[in-house]
């Protein structure tokens, strides 16, 4: 059974940075998405950025430059490293995974069957 575990919300002021973490057990293909999605109240379920298993990345424009996914050797821990933080990047940050499929990895948070149970960034201006 997948279980992914989330860690390294917390709040933070504009600026600043924060990491996430995902931890991932029982997750053994060796073709796979994983990726970081955010919900802030309100709105709908957005991609951050994904990695699939070659290690190709991609971000969503709002983060380019200042968020950085990677994965440990093991690839079996997920980073979000976010940097320069802004107010609107506040919201429930949610680690997902899935097989790799034939499309790639940037698709919509419905086509993602794997889901840690959130955790909450907050970022003040």
């Amino acid at each position: 059974q997948v279980q992914l575990v989330e860690s390294g919300g917390g709040s933070v002021q504009a600026g600043g940075s924060l990491t996430l973490s995902c931890a991932a057990f029982g997750y053994t293909y060796s073709s796979y998405c994983m990726g970081w999605f955010r919900q802030a109240p309100g709105k709908e379920r957005e991609g951050v950025a994904v990695i699939d298993s070659d290690g190709s990345t991609s971000y969503t424009d709002s983060v380019k430059g200042r968020f950085t996914i990677t994965q440990n050797n093991a690839k079996t821990t997920l980073y979000l490293q976010m940097n320069s933080l802004k107010p609107e990047d506040t919201a429930m940050y949610y680690c997902a995974a899935d097989l790799r499929g034939m499309f790639g990895c940037w698709r919509g948070p419905d086509e993602y069957n794997y889901w840690g149970q959130g955790t909450q960034v907050t970022v003040s201006s």
